[in-house]
């Protein structure tokens, strides 16, 4: 059995073996892929792995071999998952691993808009702090969280987590979802619209999947309704927000602050708006790639592999 890996090195840069997959089969690893070189590497592979290297329909059209594709992610758009289905291509996905790891940089980002660490580190560094003789001194308002409220959109797996992790840093959390749940154990907590989260709210994390129902709805419109003093945290999908009109938001202090995991192009053009905006914290898509969390990937994967060759594959897409 033949496994072929086109876009490994996110998963393992070198610290997280292939070693439970390698188990498997017969294991050819590809850092990175380019379109040309898809169908050749994989011709002969009965199993692809791929994090962000598309499968189209064309492609799959070439890999008459091909019978199983693991998606190294949880989402699987990067897969023509309707003509995998008609060629009998089992697709398969890693729907929870990362949930921990998001919901600590979304704290992250929510604690360096209240606290301003890093600058303040290199104001002190440049002599800043001796400049002014006094011993204490802060650049921006410094924000005590607890009484404040956080709005979360999507309130699956990820939204959850960081709704607990909000309470017990004592917030009330608000929270907005298309098909909502049951409420979580805690108090306070409010079902709102999508409208009154960010009418309400302190902080708005977004935790939704993008859809082409709801690509940019985060827009001019909505960010109007937002407290000037409220923060914008996207640790989601960078679809998800109108990048254009959170830049002029930003710049004309509609919103104190916005962190961004996540932009529309990765990586983003030199003239891509947020890279100029005032108050606007970038992160180059980590929030679920610590060590752990791809290790946990790395055993799914191992796991969705196992189970397939067994018979009864799991975390089915298509």
């Amino acid at each position: 059995m033949r496994i072929v890996v086109l876009d490994g090195y996110t998963l393992n840069p070198g610290d997280n073996p292939w070693t439970p997959v390698a188990a498997l089969g017969e294991l050819v690893v590809y850092d990175r892929t380019c379109e040309a070189e898809i169908v050749p590497r994989a011709l002969e592979a009965d199993i692809i792995l791929t994090n962000k290297t598309p499968l189209s329909a064309p492609t799959l059209a070439q890999l008459p071999r091909l019978r199983f594709v693991s998606v190294l992610a949880t989402g699987y758009n990067i897969v023509d998952v309707a003509a995998a289905r008609v060629q009998e291509v089992v697709v398969s996905n890693v729907p929870e691993y990362s949930t921990d790891s998001v919901a600590q940089l979304v704290l992250a980002g929510i604690l360096h808009f209240c606290h301003h660490a890093a600058e303040l580190d290199q104001l002190i560094r440049a002599g800043e702090w001796q400049r002014r003789g006094e011993f204490s001194f802060w650049i921006a308002p410094l924000v005590e969280l607890v009484g404040k409220q956080i709005g979360i959109v999507g309130f699956g797996r990820i939204g959850r987590r960081v709704g607990e992790v909000a309470h017990a840093l004592g917030m009330s959390v608000l929270a907005y979802d298309v098909q909502p749940g049951p409420p979580p154990h805690y108090q306070p907590f409010r079902w709102e619209s999508l409208e009154s989260v960010f009418e309400r709210s302190d902080v708005v994390t977004l935790h939704c999947p993008q859809t082409v129902d709801n690509q940019q709805f985060v827009n001019r419109t909505l960010l109007s309704r937002m407290k000037p003093t409220a923060l914008l945290i996207n640790a989601a999908r960078g679809g998800l927000v109108h990048e254009a009109d959170l830049a002029d938001a930003l710049n004309q202090g509609v919103l104190a602050g916005a962190a961004l995991d996540v932009l529309s192009t990765e990586p983003p053009p030199p003239d891509h708006p947020l890279l100029h905006a005032k108050n606007c914290l970038l992160t180059p898509h980590i929030a679920w790639a610590t060590c752990e969390a791809r290790q946990r990937m790395m055993t799914i994967t191992a796991d969705n592999i196992a189970a397939f060759l067994q018979g009864h594959p799991q975390n089915v897409v298509n």
